[in-house]
């Protein structure tokens, strides 16, 4: 059963409030409790299971996203031509890691050296690849670029674990030519083969499991309080004095010199817009006083735009219970160099909020797309949600990278292994062989592949659009810190989770060892 908000009793003053028990805060709250000498206050507004024998079937079924029963119920509109569709995000200890599908994509090392070149030289593959090693127990491979000790349990799933679509997918990919891929988390590596995944034995290894687990709970440095809804920061004269968060009915302050916001790449510019940090005009706007004027909070967001095309199975041939995703294609598109951003992966069903769909699809996304979306708050009351306008292929590059997507995908299901398989069911065969009809389809037919970052970049001192220094230490504000999703100052060429994590071990060692100094 999830622990409920009524047991705890917020405390007074704590030395430093984790706002966010997500894929970032659960590992930041663990690793800086390490030492005895730090003290933590981890505030989250779902529930907690911290038993996990008591985790709810939706969130402990590792084959599907939980899409409503521990969501935050944000809709984002994938281009200006369509309707509003859900953007899945946790509202539970785990955050979005307890909901995903558990891919636990790396991305490539020039993701990182990227973030290096833009004057982040503490992001660099090289700075990054320790703590990507120490949140893993890789159970396949021991490389040198592999963790073996690590909190986070990942696999992939073996030949004979795949679904029959999974399983031909592979042998598709051979058939026209590209080469297998053991391990997707091996550096330079492409090609087809399985995902590497945080699921064993079909069920989902979240940040709350693997990193709060009962020997973290039980430390007297840590505290966790579910249900508790962070208002808004609280400071005077540039100086975080505490948090004002709502539990229940109640509203309660605790005093802190020292927040550290992990409230994912919605919720934590929404908090720091509250709280008087943001652009000027826009807080004028909202009728919330000035604080700081950051004009990077929440002027863009990036995610990665998905297209799909669905297939009717043909009897005998129902992939019912069979995990949404097993298997992956990445390719470079052309567009990022020799990366490999572009993903194209099968998809066992078609699982929507209320209903499976009996159907089979083919997924190609965009991996480092040129363009951005954007949010907006019509107002920063608790009921209203952000006005989230993803704005996907608007470039015309990443238009060209999604449809070559969709060509190979088309290409595979022609291949010996999968041409037996169904029939096309949506869009029509037309549309997938015009391209012109294609071009105009996929304006209509993306989605998101439930990865926003970005709307809180990191920068150096002289970048204009950056809400925080390579420390996540928000301009103008001594004391508070971003450390989530919401960092990234350009978006990795893979899923995004196990960076987020891995930015939560890099916090969180900061934190514990007292390197970080947040004024």
């Amino acid at each position: 059963m999830a622990t409920k908000a009524a047991q705890f009793s917020m405390p007074e003053h704590v030395e430093t409030v984790v706002v966010g028990a997500g894929s970032a805060g659960a590992v930041i709250a663990a690793r800086t409790t390490e030492s005895a000498a730090r003290q933590v206050l981890l505030l989250e507004a779902g529930p907690d299971y911290c038993e996990p024998a008591h985790l709810p079937e939706d969130l402990a079924d590792g084959r599907y996203n939980s899409m409503t029963r521990h969501d935050w119920g944000y809709r984002h509109r994938p281009t200006v031509e369509q309707v509003r569709f859900p953007l899945p995000r946790g509202k539970v200890v785990g955050g979005s890691s307890a909901v995903n599908t558990c891919i636990a994509l790396r991305g490539q090392p020039a993701d990182y050296d990227e973030w290096a070149e833009r004057g982040l030289p503490q992001w660099s593959w090289a700075q990054c690849l320790p703590a990507f090693k120490r949140l893993e127990t890789d159970l396949d491979f021991d490389e040198p670029w592999h963790g073996r000790e690590g909190p986070l349990p990942l696999r992939r799933h073996t030949q004979e674990e795949l679904a029959s679509w999974q399983s031909a997918f592979l042998e598709g990919c051979d058939q026209r030519g590209h080469p297998q891929c053991e391990d997707t988390n091996r550096p330079g590596s492409h090609g087809a083969g399985p995902h590497t995944m945080n699921r064993i034995e079909g069920r989902r290894i979240s940040a709350a499991e693997a990193w709060l687990t009962p020997s973290v709970r039980a430390r007297s440095n840590l505290s966790i309080q579910p249900g508790a809804q962070v208002l808004r920061i609280l400071t005077r004269n540039g100086k975080v004095t505490g948090v004002e968060a709502q539990v229940g009915r109640q509203i309660f302050c605790v005093q802190t010199k020292q927040v550290v916001l992990c409230a994912g790449a919605i919720g934590t510019p929404t908090i720091l817009l509250r709280s008087g940090v943001g652009p000027r005009d826009e807080l004028s706007r909202l009728g919330v006083d000035l604080v700081a004027d950051v004009p990077g909070v929440g002027a863009r967001l990036l995610d990665h735009p998905g297209v799909a095309f669905f297939m009717r199975p043909k009897w005998g041939r129902s992939h019912r219970g069979a995990p949404l995703i097993q298997t992956v294609l990445r390719v470079p598109s052309g567009a990022a160099g020799a990366l490999p951003d572009l993903q194209v992966q099968p998809g066992s069903s078609v699982p929507l909020p209320w209903i499976h769909l009996p159907l089979v699809s083919m997924m190609a996304v965009v991996g480092k797309p040129v363009g951005h979306g954007s949010i907006r708050w019509p107002s920063l009351r608790l009921a209203d949600r952000p006005i989230i306008e993803s704005r996907f292929l608007e470039d015309a590059t990443d238009r060209k990278v999604a449809m070559d997507g969709l060509q190979i995908a088309l290409d595979l299901v022609h291949s010996p292994a999968m041409r037996d398989f169904g029939a096309h069911f949506y869009p029509s065969r037309k549309t997938l062989q015009e391209r012109s009809r294609l071009e105009r389809w996929i304006r209509k037919g993306c989605d998101s592949g439930y990865h926003p970052c970005g709307t809180a970049p990191m920068g150096p001192d002289d970048d204009p659009g950056a809400a925080t220094d390579g420390h996540g230490r928000v301009r103008g504000v001594t004391g508070l810190i971003v450390a989530d999703a919401s960092l990234m100052p350009t978006i990795p060429s893979a899923n995004t989770n196990l960076c987020t994590l891995m930015i939560g071990e890099r916090f969180g060692e900061w934190l514990r060892d007292g390197t970080l100094q947040s004024g």
